[in-house]
């Protein structure tokens, strides 16, 4: 059984678009709390500890029944967008997603998503968790954009989702129509490696 332990919407829809059964928890993990500079290193830690941290607490957390018993796998998720050697989170309001829409128009950067995948067996009674396998790896897109007029960037800034994604854009939102191409595996850019977790997932 598996637990998305993230708040995402994309990466809800991306696991229930391949019908693979889970249900959602946010791990609540401050992000904060980690100093890595490193950001290939920074998305894997904090994948990782968004993971360990509900792997830690699922005794508090009540399950549905089929959850409560047997094999758990907890998936940790955390992207981050480097543009010129630098990371991009969330742009903290329009005027900086504007100037960086100037600058990213007709480059290319890096989505790079951690990926944490804590698997092991839930006792029913005890409700003890007990780890036998973690699965680690940050997987890297080169997306590039196309080159846009300084309106298209007012327009797509105006629509506020620049606000709410790593990066400051939304592949499978209205800024898709701004992405040129992409090398590498196209799922990684909204949040989530579907191949990679094909691959390391026990049950599908």
């Amino acid at each position: 059984m598996l637990i998305l332990a993230s708040a995402s919407q994309s990466r809800k829809k991306l696991l229930e678009n391949c019908q693979i059964k889970f249900i959602q928890i946010s791990s609540n993990f401050d992000e904060t709390s980690i100093k890595e500079k490193n950001i290939f290193n920074l998305a894997l830690e904090l994948s990782f500890q968004k993971a360990n941290s509900l792997s830690e607490n699922i005794q508090n957390t009540i399950l549905p029944e089929e959850f409560n018993n047997g094999p758990l796998e907890i998936l940790g998720c955390d992207s981050i967008f480097e543009f010129q050697g630098k990371a991009y989170g969330k742009p903290a309001d329009k005027e900086e997603a504007f100037i960086r829409w100037k600058k990213m128009s007709g480059e290319f950067g890096f989505l790079h998503t951690g990926h944490t995948l804590i698997i092991g067996n839930l006792d029913s009674t005890s409700k003890a968790f007990r780890i036998t396998e973690t699965i680690k790896k940050t997987v890297s897109s080169r997306v590039y954009f196309s080159k846009l007029e300084d309106w298209e960037i007012k327009s797509y800034v105006d629509t506020n989702e620049p606000l709410y994604c790593a990066g400051g854009f939304a592949l499978e939102g209205i800024g898709g129509k701004y992405i040129e191409k992409i090398d590498g595996c196209f799922s990684n850019v909204m949040g989530l490696s579907l191949p990679w977790l094909r691959k390391n997932l026990h049950e599908q």
